[in-house]
């Protein structure tokens, strides 16, 4: 795999439109400056890897538009540090650059080949994630709790596993929807076992989260 000039040259033009739709918190556009995507591709189709649209990866999943992955990771706001569990992995790209922004990420697949996959790329790219092979909406009990909880698939409501599985202060990014085709990007803060604070934002379309708490 090689990141030439021209990959390096598209990342820019990247980021300034990745600006103009108001992403602007610098830890996120550094990480996604740096990060090659066309590594997250075939390289038959690294082509389409910087325009701004989500893409087919294997196994009938999808590689995030940038601005979707830009979008979630800005309203988790990734610290130094955090321990963040993030529920999809996929092709590994939105785990990737949670981790280049200084988390600790634990990150689960139900697709045994993706799972395999991301592996394998996250050991080239000498990045420190924790993987699992197993149902996301049930989470990683055995390593909760977490920080913050970034869930990269659209689910019909917020697992009680996850809610559960968050720390007391802790923020849970997750699309919600009625349907398995669309939903509401919705940010919860938890401030006790019972109390918690939601926000509401644009709508997004994401393949359906699986699981049995999912879909």
């Amino acid at each position: 795999m090689q990141d030439t000039p021209r990959h390096k040259g598209l990342r820019v033009k990247l980021i300034e439109s990745l600006r103009n739709k108001g992403i602007n918190n610098e830890n996120v556009i550094q990480a996604i400056l740096n990060l090659p995507r066309h590594y997250f591709i075939a390289k038959e189709f690294e082509h389409f890897a910087y325009q701004d649209t989500p893409f087919a990866i294997d196994a009938g999943q999808t590689i995030s538009q940038p601005f979707t992955v830009a979008f979630q990771t800005q309203l988790i706001n990734p610290q130094n540090n955090d321990k963040i569990l993030e529920i999809g992995t996929g092709s590994g790209y939105q785990a990737a650059i949670l981790s280049i922004c200084g988390a600790s990420v634990f990150s689960i697949e139900r697709i045994d080949v993706l799972h395999h996959k991301s592996n394998k790329l996250f050991k080239h790219l000498a990045l420190n994630i924790k993987t699992k092979l197993g149902d996301g909406t049930l989470g990683w009990k055995e390593e909760a709790p977490f920080d913050k909880i970034l869930v990269t698939a659209g689910a019909p409501k917020v697992p009680p596993a996850l809610f559960n599985q968050l720390s007391i202060g802790g923020i849970l990014v997750i699309p919600v929807g009625k349907t398995s085709e669309s939903q509401k990007m919705v940010r919860i803060t938890k401030k006790s076992n019972k109390n918690y604070i939601t926000e509401i934002f644009d709508n997004f379309s994401f393949v359906p989260l699986i699981g049995e708490q999912g879909w």
